[in-house]
């Protein structure tokens, strides 16, 4: 079954967007982490040495691992497409989890259905 995350109301009009040219990294495994990102448009492929774990659509979330255990990158990101990303700090997702809740459960059903996937191509 595929949940849609439904990130989209944070990449509604007027927000400001990073944009990324296809190929370009967007962060590298063992980076700092300052942001979450969501993708606004474009696809994103996240990749933790030459093997690709992830391949993201608009409207989903990346980069939320380290804002939540205040550790390094676990993974690079990189744009497949041209990609327009909305950056959401931690004090913004902090503020966001503090205010709705159901923001929280969105989040953590992202890192569910991640971890099973990665349980899937362990097994």
């Amino acid at each position: 079954m595929k949940h849609d995350a439904g990130f989209g109301v944070l990449t509604g009009n007027g927000i400001e967007t990073l944009s990324f040219k296809a190929g370009d990294v967007i962060f590298r495994e063992g980076d700092n982490a300052l942001d979450l990102f969501v993708i606004k448009s474009g696809q994103v492929r996240i990749q933790i040495g030459n093997r690709t774990v992830a391949e993201l659509a608009p409207d989903t979330i990346f980069g939320e691992m380290a804002l939540i255990d205040d550790h390094p990158r676990s993974a690079t990101a990189i744009a497949v497409t041209d990609v327009e990303l909305v950056a959401v700090s931690e004090k913004q997702f902090l503020f966001l989890v503090g205010q709705t809740p159901y923001f929280a459960l969105k989040v953590m059903r992202v890192l569910a259905q991640r971890l099973r996937q990665t349980n899937k191509t362990l097994a």
